[in-house]
């Protein structure tokens, strides 16, 4: 699939962001502390520049208000539903937060989990698809949910950190196991992916399999068009295990070996918001990677009357 910069922009900056607010939902930070209503306004800016970004990927974004009205079975539809009613919660949380240094404990709580619900509408759309067979696994909401809430706790250490909160080092040691799991995860979703057998093939797609192996004549057009484009994308398996590891390395061990020293003793509180804040960076470069080899190693079936094989798309 073709991994279009508008939606890697919009699944990672929306992700941190809904992972955010769900940690600040729960009240662990300082109301009353400048780094609390900041982290509140981040939460909502990176909500609604990754909302703003995924408009940019429509064909016609004009319309895109067309897209909440099939919520009885789109995921899409629900998503764009749950973020305009989890938006409502946020800003009431954010509002007393930052104007009346207090914590609306039931606006926080119900934020946070409709922050959830939505991530988990996003993941669905493509865990639904039948047509990619990298998505269609219970794995792909998992590694969602657990790379929102890995990075919005990440986030919450920093501003706990920023703040002298109490809280900081109970929440770096919290994002340090969210991102062990969740990359645990991801690993075992991109392991399956390596040993997929595709569900559909060129042989199955023809109906011709019972006479033999099926390949290309000719292509259905000459030129370039809108399936081959956002369908077509390929990558050649060593630079995909490259760009992994170089995800690995950037969105899971330099945070974790940051907060790990975090957790010290002796470290001052200015140090240790500088760490975080190179791991706050440093994750968000990773998920970007990981995020764009998500789309970049999909293969959707409509590939299979353009002569593309899993071992095509893969190929060195």
């Amino acid at each position: 699939m073709h991994p279009a910069f508008s939606i890697i922009v919009f699944t990672t900056a929306s992700g941190m962001g809904y992972g955010l607010a769900t940690v600040l939902g729960l009240g662990l930070l300082d109301p009353a502390a400048l780094s609390t209503k900041l982290a509140h306004v981040l939460a909502l800016g990176l909500i609604g520049a990754g909302l703003v970004s995924s408009t940019l990927h429509l064909g016609n974004p004009q319309r895109a208000w067309r897209a909440f009205s099939q919520w009885k079975s789109s995921w899409l539809s629900r998503e764009g539903v749950m973020a305009v009613v989890a938006f409502v919660p946020l800003c009431i949380s954010a509002w007393s937060v930052i104007f009346e240094d207090a914590c609306l404990d039931w606006a926080g709580l119900i934020g946070s989990g409709l922050s959830l619900l939505t991530v988990y509408c996003t993941a669905m759309i493509y865990a639904s698809l039948r047509s990619v067979d990298a998505w269609h696994t219970r794995l792909t909401p998992a590694c969602y949910l657990l790379f929102a809430l890995a990075g919005g706790t990440l986030f919450a250490s920093f501003f706990a950190s920023a703040g002298e909160s109490s809280a900081a080092h109970g929440l770096s040691a919290t994002a340090i196991a969210l991102l062990i799991a969740a990359w645990v995860v991801k690993i075992r979703w991109r392991r399956r992916l390596k040993n997929l057998t595709p569900l559909s093939n060129p042989e199955s797609a023809t109906g011709l399999g019972a006479i033999g192996r099926v390949r290309l004549l000719e292509r259905p057009h000459m030129t370039e068009n809108y399936l081959t484009r956002e369908m077509g994308f390929r990558i050649a398996r060593k630079h995909a295990e490259k760009l992994f590891r170089l995800a690995l390395i950037f969105g899971g061990a330099v945070p974790i070996v940051l907060m790990v020293l975090c957790l010290l003793p002796g470290l001052s509180g200015g140090l240790t918001a500088l760490l975080l804040f190179v791991a706050v960076l440093s994750h968000a470069l990773g998920i970007l990677l990981e995020r764009w080899l998500f789309f970049a190693e999909a293969r959707h079936a409509v590939m299979n009357y353009y002569g593309g094989r899993e071992q095509d798309l893969r190929a060195v």
